[in-house]
């Protein structure tokens, strides 16, 4: 079995942290979200993979490589515009062809892998195997609707939803799914929906089974959808500290610390918290629980909660930041306390603050 792993697309809905980068390699738990995928596709016993690359793929084959460290061989595929899964899974048809495999969109994350998905097509003989779950917002989603236990109808996010069920974005697939994905037309999105393609095989009265999902999954589509997926991750954080803590400091709950780094005093760290590599953290600095603060930052003054905090970041300010996101090489600095009060921006396109 092959795996067809997703990572295309313009992430409008997470600028402006994706104007300079592709959002897959955004970090949850300091770990790029493509490499959850990845991990997940090697534990369900899947070694070749194939790399559905977009018009943003900077950084994705310098991160990836030829997936030796994740016990994969990777092919990288080239979808210059973001048409669909169905597209994908066309343009990718040499690699794909004359094995089952599994697509998996990137930017999803399941906290039980996906092994069930292979074991059901495998013990049921499946056409298809697709995941779902119950969600509060379906319209966001690809919808399932089930009479008797099977599928008799899917559609791709509905503005009136007839069922709560969305599909999850992994899906099991053999041979006969290149002929249904070449009979279906654009939607009025302009994509060959993969919706459209399972109905076609449902309508070719092919095997098209479900696996309910177990456990947490998330979509990482909305910058309030990380932040969600970082305190999921962090909830199964194993304590370990390999930086250097001073005396005074407060560690509290479940908390890792990287190589090289710095807690200075009169600091408080309250888990879960993972805080990266050559990172000086102090003095003065609250950490509270579910942050993760990236490699070669340094924070001095300031309270932070529930956040993501990247790369090569400085934060010199005695002030709180909650429920944010700060991208790489950012600073945030406060002016001298005796000037009149005000703040200072510069803000990309869509963002959101909040002062």
């Amino acid at each position: 079995m092959k795996g067809l792993l997703l990572a295309g697309g313009h992430g409008t809905r997470l600028r402006p942290l994706t104007f300079t980068g592709n959002k897959h390699l955004l970090p949850i738990a300091n770990k790029p979200i493509l490499f959850y995928g990845l991990e997940n596709l090697a534990r369900a016993g899947i070694r070749e993979v194939g790399i559905i690359l977009g018009p943003i793929k900077e950084g994705i084959v310098e991160a990836v490589g030829d997936g030796a460290r994740f016990g994969l061989k990777v092919t990288y595929i080239h979808q210059p515009e973001p048409l669909g899964i169905a597209h994908a899974i066309l343009i990718a048809e040499d690699f794909l062809r004359g094995e089952p495999f599994v697509v998996y969109l990137g930017d999803n994350l399941l906290k039980k892998g996906i092994g069930s998905f292979v074991k059901l097509f495998e013990e049921k003989q499946s056409d298809c195997v697709i995941g779902v779950t119950p969600t509060k917002e379906p319209q966001r989603f690809g919808v399932v609707e089930m009479e008797n236990g099977r599928v008799v109808r899917l559609v791709e996010k509905p503005k009136q939803p007839r069922s709560n069920l969305a599909l999850v974005g992994v899906y099991v697939f053999n041979d006969s799914v290149f002929e249904a994905c070449r009979r279906i037309r654009p939607s009025w999105r302009g994509e060959l929906e993969i919706t459209d393609a399972i109905q076609t095989l449902i309508d070719m009265k092919k095997r098209v089974d479900v696996n309910f999902v177990e456990g947490w999954w998330k979509d990482t589509g909305k910058p309030e959808d990380l932040l969600e997926a970082n305190q999921l991750v962090l909830q199964e954080l194993e304590p370990c500290t390999k930086g250097s803590v001073e005396e005074g400091v407060v560690v509290t709950g479940n908390v890792v610390i990287g190589e090289g780094t710095v807690v200075r005093k009169e600091s408080t760290i309250r888990g879960p918290v993972v805080i990266g590599r050559d990172c000086e953290i102090g003095p003065n600095v609250y950490i509270g629980p579910y942050t993760s603060i990236g490699d070669r930052t340094r924070i001095v003054g300031a309270e932070i909660e529930n956040s993501i905090i990247m790369n090569d970041v400085v934060i010199e300010c005695n002030r709180r930041i909650v429920d944010s996101i700060i991208g790489n090489h950012t600073t945030i600095i406060e002016h001298e306390k005796n000037r009149p009060r005000g703040f200072k921006f510069i803000l990309g396109e869509r963002t959101f603050a909040s002062i």
